[in-house]
């Protein structure tokens, strides 16, 4: 018998299990709202919040778990962007995260994984007016979550703008001055716009705006999260800013690779421009130091 199994359940929305055995590591994917991972069991240890009232009202922005962003990550000036002489509204975070996404592979030969896909429609199209493909693969292996990226230009002739991403919510025990694990030397504080010197040690509590890590080589970050865990993230070079964030009196942080600033989209000057017919390969690792 395998180690790796790939299972189904109801939970008001349909869940798919992948499960690890040997490692003691589960991960829950919840296709119909947004593709998102709501849980990332690794070697035992829960490392994700889930606001489960959020997750359950299909019109709520989720709480939790890694919503996917995508074409942008953060908001734009009035929800708003022009591109070609028109102008679209675009929601924080971009279209994907509220998306129904659609089952295209299960596996468990060598690993336990689901593959989804979401590709552009008559709603996407009003806010992002380009034909794309994402396929996404959520890959359990060696008690690691490896998220494989495709962002697929489906258009003939125009390049597509975007700058992808990732927002996971780490579940702590409660204090929110915490060691990071980077080589970033400053940070950008939205809270009043100031660039400033990062030290390695970050305190979220009582901030309502974002931090926004400048200056790191390095493709990894470390963090300690709740029950004595520490988690290391790997990505690749294209998620060049990490974005760290809460909110007061809940038990969380987010810690978010972003392949673009928010805004991006509104200013128009570092662009990620995919030409048609185009594939961008990316990858994000999920790990527990141990």
């Amino acid at each position: 018998m395998s180690q790796y199994e790939v299972n189904s359940y109801e939970d008001i929305y349909t869940i798919y299990a992948l499960t690890e055995q040997s490692t003691d590591s589960r991960i829950l994917v919840c296709p119909e709202r947004g593709g998102i991972v709501t849980s990332c069991t690794l070697h035992g240890q829960e490392l994700f919040y889930l606001d489960k009232a959020t997750f359950e009202n299909r019109t709520a922005n989720i709480r939790g778990g890694n919503p996917i962003l995508f074409p942008i990550c953060g908001q734009l000036e009035n929800q708003r962007y022009e591109w070609n002489g028109a102008t679209y509204p675009m929601a924080n975070h971009g279209v994907a995260r509220t998306a129904v996404w659609e089952v295209v592979d299960t596996k468990t030969e060598g690993e336990a994984s689901i593959t989804l896909r979401l590709a552009s429609n008559e709603e996407t199209l009003k806010s992002y007016p380009f034909a794309f493909e994402l396929i996404f693969t959520y890959a359990l292996k060696d008690g690691e979550l490896h998220t494989r990226q495709q962002y697929v230009n489906k258009g003939a002739d125009e390049a597509m703008p975007f700058y992808a991403g990732f927002h996971p919510y780490f579940a702590i025990d409660s204090d929110k001055r915490i060691a990071y694990d980077t080589d970033a030397d400053r940070y950008l504080d939205y809270n009043d716009n100031q660039i400033k010197p990062f030290e390695g040690v970050f305190d979220l509590e009582g901030l309502v705006e974002s931090v926004c890590l400048l200056g790191a080589e390095k493709r990894h970050i470390a963090f300690p999260v709740a029950g004595g865990t520490r988690v290391r993230m790997s990505y690749d070079d294209i998620f060049a800013f990490v974005m760290l964030w809460s909110v007061q009196d809940r038990p969380f942080i987010c810690v978010e690779p972003w392949m673009g600033m928010t805004g991006e989209l509104n200013r128009q000057e570092n662009l990620i421009m995919l030409e048609p017919g185009k594939t961008l390969h990316a990858s994000l690792t999920i790990a527990v130091e141990r």
